[in-house]
């Protein structure tokens, strides 16, 4: 049997599966040039307070649901399901800030013998947090080992699209008795003053989206896009989706998290139960979130069509 030479990388952020991994997540992320951009002593300084101020507090969070971050093992099902479906390239997945971490999986690439590289990072829109982070992360260890390409920002792909109005459809009969929010993780405003066009792709996404409802019938009572994971006293993106749901007293509101492929601790915590209480409280009457398109059979069909 021929071997493989071809590999399809899932980049992603990671999430923890225990607390010593949630302490590693928050010290990499912190100490991340692209998130806090700050000088390096600076940066390391503000990282360990953060973690040693959040830590505990994070971590019961996770105790929530279920003392680990989701995205692993759906992490793990995506690939098995693309390696089975995509027979032409053997995939990984590579994490940011908890295993598998880019510089093991180089070394495994190197010893399965890849030679050519398509790097897939699972952020619909770019941002220089996430999408550049990543890649960055990849060529820091690769250093020019694998012919490599690039896919870019799918958020205009028509398959992938499709994947989300399914589920969204999935959640109503009625759409009209529903306000839907496209709720999209938060950026510092500097970040995207300093030319990210996260917001810009966002906007625009959600413009595709609501066309994509409407040619299918599916007219929600008003259709919103907001940010959620707002840290810290500076300025971030708005509206912000608590904000947002103070709009929707004694309404109807479907959530569906547009910035992510795969449920995470933000979309299992922070969506399905923080935002949840803060809608009980402001008198929101049904408050539903969608799951993410994760392994989903049409969306390893996309991935096709994505990197081809």
């Amino acid at each position: 049997m021929q071997e493989n030479k071809k590999a399809l990388v899932l980049l992603n952020m990671g999430g923890a599966r225990n607390k010593d991994e949630l302490k590693m997540f928050l010290t990499n992320m912190f100490n991340d040039k692209n998130i806090l951009t700050v000088n390096p002593l600076l940066r390391k300084m503000i990282a360990f307070f953060i973690v040693k101020s959040r830590l505990d507090e994070a971590w019961t969070n996770y105790e929530e649901i279920g003392n680990a971050s989701p995205i692993n093992p759906l992490t793990e099902k995506l690939v098995n399901k693309v390696n089975e479906k995509i027979g032409e390239y053997k995939t990984y997945q590579m994490m940011r800030y908890t295993p598998p971490f880019a510089k093991d999986v180089i070394a495994q690439m190197k010893e399965d013998g890849i030679e050519e590289v398509v790097l897939l990072p699972l952020y619909p829109q770019y941002s220089t947090t996430t999408t550049k982070s990543s890649l960055e992360d990849f060529e820091k260890y690769a250093k020019g080992a694998f012919e490599t390409r690039v896919i870019e920002p799918f958020y205009k792909n028509e398959a992938f699209n499709n994947c989300i109005i399914d589920e969204i459809s999935s959640q109503t009969n009625f759409p009209q008795d529903f306000n839907l929010i496209f709720s999209a993780h938060g950026l510092p405003q500097k970040i995207v003053d300093a030319g990210d066009p996260y917001e810009k792709q966002m906007i625009e996404h959600v413009e595709i989206l609501t066309s994509m409802l409407n040619n299918r019938g599916m007219n929600f009572k008003s259709i919103n896009l907001a940010y959620q994971s707002k840290v810290g006293p500076m300025k971030w993106l708005d509206p912000s989706l608590d904000e947002m749901l103070t709009n929707f007293k004694s309404e109807n509101v479907i959530i569906y998290p547009i910035a992510f492929i795969v449920d995470n601790s933000e979309t299992d915590f922070e969506l399905a139960i923080e935002y949840k209480e803060i809608a009980e409280e402001i008198g929101v009457n049904e408050f539903k979130v969608c799951k993410c398109v994760n392994d989903n059979d049409t969306f390893i069909e996309a991935i096709k069509n994505i990197i081809k």
